[in-house]
């Protein structure tokens, strides 16, 4: 059974290595926490009005009204990530950020 020094440090570890992981998660983002948080305000209340299609069209729609200029990087990043269509955008990607 490990010491209570060693559980500590294990801790420590475990802790370094979550915050290590937060910091690259960040620095792999397209666009800035606050233009995510956005979409996913929109996400929310236009897929509870027209639901989803399947696609990724009000995502889409969404990145070109706000003018990002590499909404193709922000599309692969999204799929990458878990988001194929709109309603997995909401479901998989927003709970990244949680």
């Amino acid at each position: 059974m490990p010491s209570k020094e060693e559980k500590e440090k294990r801790k420590a570890i475990l802790q370094q290595l979550k915050i290590k992981a937060k910091a690259e998660f960040n620095d792999s983002l397209p666009i800035s926490l606050a233009s995510f948080k956005a979409l996913f305000d929109y996400l929310d209340s236009e897929l509870e009005v027209n639901g989803c299609n399947h696609t990724n069209s009000i995502t889409l729609k969404f990145l070109n009204e706000s003018n990002f200029d590499n909404v193709q990087e922000i599309i692969d990043w999204l799929e990458k990530n878990g988001g194929y269509c709109d309603c997995e955008i909401l479901a998989n990607v927003e709970e990244k950020f949680e």
